[in-house]
Order: structure tokens, then sequence, then C-alpha cells
């Protein structure tokens, strides 16, 4: 009998899980990817002996994307974006091959003659060497979507990527610049998500937090997120969480909130397929209370 797959059991809450980082290399490589894109030298093993340590000094994660068509794999050149997720931005550029990776300057944009994108980016999962669910879940979310915005010049809004964290969530997105993740997606909920996105507005469901912060912080800055009507990407300012209270300041109205968070017992988590089910635990919302004037 073959067993349940690890996405289909919803067990945890989504805020709270987001894939960590600021900065990322995501690099077009049309080929085959091995279960581990860094553990298993997707890109060689010389080159990823001397790639490791540059982007640990960086904080930096490296993510392969592919063209969503077979066709679209047929390559001359390899797009190469760099996001700097702190500051919002999304750099693009072509380079012959993965060599000019260790050419990059990654302290921050604007460093290596890339150019700045004004448009958001998604990548959806389909890593099904490291988790069947992001294949069977992944593909044809990426296909849908991918009908909707043909890739082509100008027009490069959707790839699919190796694995971004959560599996068990899947389908899962990542949204560039901002390094929000999100979960469970369907086609209706990604397409709204994309036409917010297109104009920096908060997308609350689905959304696991974004990276760049920690999982209470994450969790506060979502809790404070749904409370706001027309809220954007980038409005809130989240202080460092200290025990169970997270300070979160709504910088378009001055508004300070204060987020209560309490951690509950989660059972039935099954972190990937094949594995047998675990006790876990979650960072949950309890109150959101506003704690200056203006609200």
């Amino acid at each position: 009998m073959q067993e349940q797959p690890c996405s289909d059991m919803q067990v945890e809450p989504l805020p709270g899980t987001a894939k960590p980082g600021s900065v990322y290399v995501l690099f077009e490589w049309p080929h085959a990817w091995p279960r581990d894109v860094m553990g298993d030298a997707a890109l060689g093993e010389e080159l990823t002996a001397k790639l490791a340590p540059m982007l640990e000094a960086h904080d930096a994660t490296l993510l392969l994307i592919r063209h969503p068509t077979r066709e679209g794999r047929n390559i001359s050149d390899h797009h190469l974006y760099l996001v700097f997720a702190d500051e919002a931005v999304t750099e693009v550029m072509h380079v012959d091959g993965p060599e000019a990776l260790l050419e990059l300057d990654l302290t921050g944009p604007g460093r290596n003659g890339a150019k700045e994108r004004d448009r958001p980016l998604l990548l959806i999962c389909t890593h099904g060497k490291r988790d069947r669910c992001c294949a069977v879940k992944g593909r044809p979310l990426l296909n849908a979507i991918h009908e909707r915005h043909p890739f082509g010049p100008g027009n490069d809004v959707v790839w699919e990527t190796s694995h971004i964290k959560g599996h068990r969530f899947a389908a899962t997105m990542l949204l560039m610049p901002w390094a929000y993740s999100f979960g469970r997606m369907n086609v209706e909920a990604t397409e709204a998500m994309l036409a917010d996105a297109a104009e920096g507005r908060y997308f609350v469901p689905g959304n696991r937090g974004r990276g760049t912060l920690r999982p209470k912080e994450q969790v506060a800055e979502l809790a404070v997120a749904a409370e706001v009507p027309g809220a954007r990407y980038g409005q809130f300012a989240v202080a460092a969480a200290e025990e169970g209270t997270v300070s979160v300041t709504d910088t378009a109205s001055g508004t300070e909130y204060e987020v209560e968070l309490e951690q509950r017992a989660v059972t039935g988590v099954v972190d990937s397929c094949g594995k047998a089910p675990k006790e876990s635990s979650a960072w949950v919302a309890v109150s959101v209370t506003p704690a200056s004037p203006g609200a």
C-alpha cells in the first residue's frame, strides 16, 4: 500500500515556515537536478567546492531554475538572477556558464553589471528528486501558470526551481524580490497573488512568511497584515521577537501593534514522503493589539 503524500497531511499552520534567506543566486540550469544542489554537486565537484564557501560567506542560497517547457531548455546562455530581499531588489543578467558564479559580488545590489527588474519573479518548486509532492503538485501548477504567462522576452514571470524548503506544503513557491514563501497553493490563488504582487500588494492566503524574518516574526507580520486592508510588501517593520510578543509597526499609518504569540503542539507532521508522522510545534498569533494611536 502506497503511503499518503506528505503534503496531504495538512496539520501545521503555514505562517512561520518560510525558507530562511535574504540573498539568492538563481541560475538557469536545464540539465538534470540531483537531490541536493550543493551536496550532490549539480554544477560539478570542482566548481561547487569553490562556490560553497563564497555562498556561505554571504549567507546566500543557490537555486537552480529551468524554463517551464522542454523547448525552452535549448539555451545559448544562462539566465542569472540575483535577489537581495532586504532591499527588495532582483537583478538579471545573462552568462555563458556556471563558472561566472565565482565572479559575483554578493555584498549588495548594483555591483555586477546586472539589470534591475521592475516586476515580481515567481519560483515554483518541481524538485521531485527531493520529494515527489513537489513534482506531483508543483508541476501541474507551474504548467497552468505558464499558460497564463507564456515565457518570452520581457515576460519571465514564472520559473520552476529546485528545493525551496517545505515540500510538505506543496505546491510551494517563492515570490521575489521579497522572499515570501507560499504553500498549499492552487491556480486561482497563485493568479490572485501574482496580480497583487504586480502592484506590490501583500497577499495573505497561503503565505508562509518572509524568509528575512525569524519564524515568530514571520507569524507576527502575517497576523498584522491580515488586519490592515490594502497592505503592501515592505510596509511593516518587525522588531526582534522577545519571548511571546512581537512588535510590528505599520509604517504607512505609524501604528504599532503588539502581537501575542503562543507555541502549540502539532501532531502528525510528516516531514517528507515516506517518513513516519512525528510530534512538532508551531507559533500561533493569539492576539493583535494596536499599541499606539492611529489604528
